[in-house]
């Protein structure tokens, strides 16, 4: 290759992100600031004929997209495929074994097989290099790849996923349950047909492993992530929050201290003037903590075919350049997962919601039982009767290990008063 040859890229997964890559190159086969052009020479899928918005009928076809990645003819392999065994995995390893560099938008490739990955990579000399995977065009991983690297990062924390944003958002705006707000969401395209790995919080979880191991400098641990989705969210939590000051987020989180890093993700509050609170519908946003640096907040698209083929495009780039940094901030045979620290010893505060019998004697006992689990009360609001008899209370705690917190849910559900069990919603730390 000389200095004037385009850089070839064969390209595996031609849905939505491989379609945008396709056009972007299209239009703009110059982007890269080494002044060399690039060109698509191999694409693969898992159909040929499948309706797309780009034209590939005049570019080469694999049936295969292992095949693609191990081709002579391609200089860069970009993996689109998505899904953390079968081709994807198994092309990424061929590729990097051949010393290919990858680019990939494969956020459960990298959580689950990032450091066995990063190993490969490192032998054979092959950048490895995943943008794409996190807030799609919104550049986190970069911040924390490149800018933060004078820097100890002590936590990151924010909103990785659009889709559970969008369904908080509307819920909030129109009152309906999330079941409706979900197939609303699955119809405008905001969500899949199994939206299981949105909702249920384990596509954040797999985002937020990655950022945990870019940001500390250890192996991925998605298997130690604590998560939890936003299915049980229901409309009069959400009205409460609000009354109370707050609003409801999926807020993915990792944070560095002496005893390890505690990764997790769960709805939680965050105040109304929070910058989190204030990123409505799909948008994501995240925040990260330096010792040095401070605080620092971005926000953008979490999704999308030009957002996420913009930072495939610039991982592109940086392998144009000759960029050479390790895949997690140090050298893979030094990466070890993150000792994982026990959520309920944890301090914190939480939102508790409780359905009641309209009796006299209800605070007083609920105020009794709070006091006997050593937690105390922040604020407390009384709701006006909804139905006959029934009275919904709403309170916030002080400061308390999170299994003191949890103990008086638990003793709370016991109470001869409670028509339903109690609600508990972490506030954010943040």
């Amino acid at each position: 290759m000389t200095k004037k040859d385009p850089w070839r890229i064969g390209v595996a997964g031609l849905g939505t992100v491989g379609a945008g890559l396709l056009s972007l190159i299209a239009e703009r086969p110059g982007f890269s600031p080494v002044g060399r052009e690039v060109v698509v020479t191999g694409v693969s899928a898992r159909s040929r004929h499948r309706p797309r918005p780009v034209d590939i009928s005049h570019l080469p076809w694999f049936d295969d997209a292992v095949a693609l990645a191990a081709s002579s003819d391609n200089d860069i392999f970009v993996e689109l495929i998505g899904g953390s065994h079968g081709t994807a995995k198994i092309a990424v390893e061929t590729a990097l074994r051949a010393g290919k560099p990858v680019v990939t938008a494969n956020k459960a490739l990298i959580a689950e097989h990032g450091a066995e990955l990063a190993a490969i990579a490192e032998a054979s000399g092959a950048p490895l290099l995943f943008e794409a995977a996190v807030m799609g065009g919104t550049p986190a991983v970069k911040m924390l790849r490149e800018a933060m690297v004078g820097d100890e990062v002590e936590a990151v924390a924010g909103i990785l996923n659009g889709t559970c944003n969008y369904i908080l958002t509307e819920m909030e705006a129109t009152g309906r349950p999330f079941a409706e707000v979900l197939a609303e969401a699955q119809r405008l395209g905001y969500a899949e047909a199994d939206p299981t790995m949105d909702v249920g919080g384990f596509d954040a979880a797999h985002k937020i492993t990655i950022l945990a191991a870019l940001a500390f400098g250890c192996a991925p641990t998605y298997a130690a992530a604590e998560v939890e989705g936003i299915a049980a969210i229901e409309p009069i939590d959400i009205r409460l929050a609000k009354d109370l000051g707050y609003r409801i987020k999926l807020v993915a989180s990792a944070v560095k201290s002496a005893e390890g890093v505690q990764v997790s993700v769960h709805p939680a509050l965050a105040p109304l003037a929070h910058p989190l609170a204030q990123a409505g519908g799909p948008l994501n946003a995240l925040f990260i903590q330096g010792r040095r640096i401070g605080r620092i907040f971005i926000q953008g698209p979490g999704a999308g075919a030009g957002p996420t083929a913009a930072a495939v495009a610039a991982d592109i780039a940086d392998v144009m350049t000759a960029a050479v940094r390790p895949v997690f901030q140090r050298p893979a045979a030094e990466l070890k997962p993150f000792a994982p620290v026990d959520a309920t010893r944890q301090v914190g505060r939480a939102y508790i919601r409780l359905m009641v019998r309209d009796e006299p004697g209800v605070i007083a006992a609920i105020s009794e039982t709070l006091a006997e689990a050593k937690v105390s009360i922040d604020s407390f609001l009384q709701k006006p009767v909804e139905d006959a008899g029934v009275v919904p209370i709403v309170l916030t705690t002080h400061a308390a290990p999170e299994e003191l917190i949890l103990e008086a849910v638990r003793r709370m559900q016991g109470l001869a008063v409670m028509i339903e069990p109690p609600r508990m919603i972490r506030i954010a730390r943040i």
